[in-house]
């Protein structure tokens, strides 16, 4: 991350003074009187980005060290032709460091200087982690609808701050926004879609931040992916048809089924955001239980999650004879075993099915990925300051 421009300044002074005036009969000035050391530290507690500068004043600096409780030494680099040194790496929350620095000055005299600086110790300290994580989709690449994720592991309460550490590059360049979900979640995406091929890199330069309440970020952040080819199924619940698009070309379509009346479909884009070859789906988790008329318990298979409130686009052979005439699922894409695998073989993580006509409600923007739902001005215009 961008080093911060406050610094704890160890200062080194030595001075050299010529008398006019000759003593004992010799023509020879005096030496030079010992040098002086102050430390200028505007704050008890410094944060740990700050760099720790020392610089001598009437010679040049011998040697320097900062050093933790440990006896761990932090680097740093010599510059202003030896007069200055400075740290170059983050120091440790809530720890003291020792700075020991010799200077020397025009008549070879050292001066010899130790102090001691201490960083802030956080009420807490959260991490920022990536979603998906990279090695997930390390092989395969992400979909043209995936957003960029930064998960935190605690509440963050001063958005803003944190936005502003906040960085993303597109190549080709594709300018995004962020949009906070809730307090721990915040997403990046583009005006539209992915270019397929888009390589993006994406920081959270939050060591050293205050996210709010006395939590600190625990670490930075930095991860890479890539977009593979653009993958959009479109859903029509006035057809009962899966449309199937590849890089912008018709390549499939096939019979479904979504949500019936009762428990109709999300509409909206949806992004997968996870694949299961299979998954018990269960009623009960959200309430509809064992006695009930509409409890039900089925090992499903060629699972692609589209939301985080149980919708999934998956083989359901029970009603193929329902699949492209009538909305019979509990809220998934309903398609044959056959469709079901094609589908399995060709979606990956953040590809996009979009459903539409299925008299449901619009998919929300914190169900995993309804980020396409919010107009682009809205998500624009951001919710850092809500």
């Amino acid at each position: 991350m961008a080093r911060r421009y406050f610094r704890v300044v160890v200062a080194l002074c030595l001075f050299a003074v010529a008398l006019l005036a000759a003593a004992c009969g010799t023509d020879e000035a005096p030496a030079a009187p010992p040098a002086t050391v102050s430390l200028a530290s505007p704050a008890k507690k410094v944060n740990p980005t700050d760099e720790i500068l020392v610089r001598a004043t009437g010679g040049d600096l011998a040697t320097v060290t900062v050093s933790n409780g440990k006896g761990e030494k932090v680097d740093g680099v010599s510059t202003e032709g030896g007069a200055a040194w400075h740290t170059t790496e983050d120091l440790g929350y809530g720890a003291e460091y020792t700075v020991a620095a010799d200077a020397v000055n025009n008549d070879g005299k050292h001066t010899r200087k130790t102090f001691t600086v201490a960083t802030i110790d956080p009420v807490d300290t959260a991490y920022a982690n990536v979603v998906p994580a990279p090695e997930v989709v390390a092989d395969q690449g992400i979909g043209v609808g995936q957003p960029m994720v930064f998960q935190f592991t605690k509440p963050v309460t001063d958005r803003a701050a944190v936005e502003k550490r906040l960085k993303v590059t597109t190549t080709p360049n594709q300018p995004g926004a962020w949009y906070w979900t809730d307090n721990q979640n915040v997403h990046y995406r583009a005006k539209d879609y992915w270019k397929p091929g888009t390589k993006i890199h994406i920081e959270a330069n939050i060591y050293g931040v205050d996210l709010g309440d006395g939590i600190y970020g625990a670490e930075d952040t930095a991860v890479d992916y890539t977009v593979h080819d653009s993958w959009v199924a479109k859903a029509d619940g006035s057809t009962e048809l899966l449309t199937v698009f590849h890089n912008g070309e018709q390549v499939k379509q096939m019979p479904m089924s979504l949500g019936e009346p009762s428990t109709p479909s999300h509409v909206g884009p949806h992004v997968v955001s996870e694949r299961l070859d299979s998954v018990v789906m269960d009623s009960c988790t959200f309430g509809v239980c064992a006695g009930d008329p509409d409890y039900y318990k089925e090992t499903v298979h060629k699972n692609l999650r589209i939301s985080n409130d149980g919708e999934f686009v998956h083989a359901a052979p029970w009603s193929t004879g329902q699949q492209g005439s009538s909305n019979v699922s509990h809220g998934c894409v309903n398609l044959s075993d056959e469709n079901a695998q094609w589908m399995f073989d060709h979606f990956n993580i953040g590809d996009v099915v979009e459903i539409t006509n299925s008299g449901g409600p619009e998919l929300p923007v914190w169900d995993t990925y309804g980020d396409w739902a919010v107009p682009w001005k809205t998500w624009k215009a951001g919710n850092a300051d809500q």
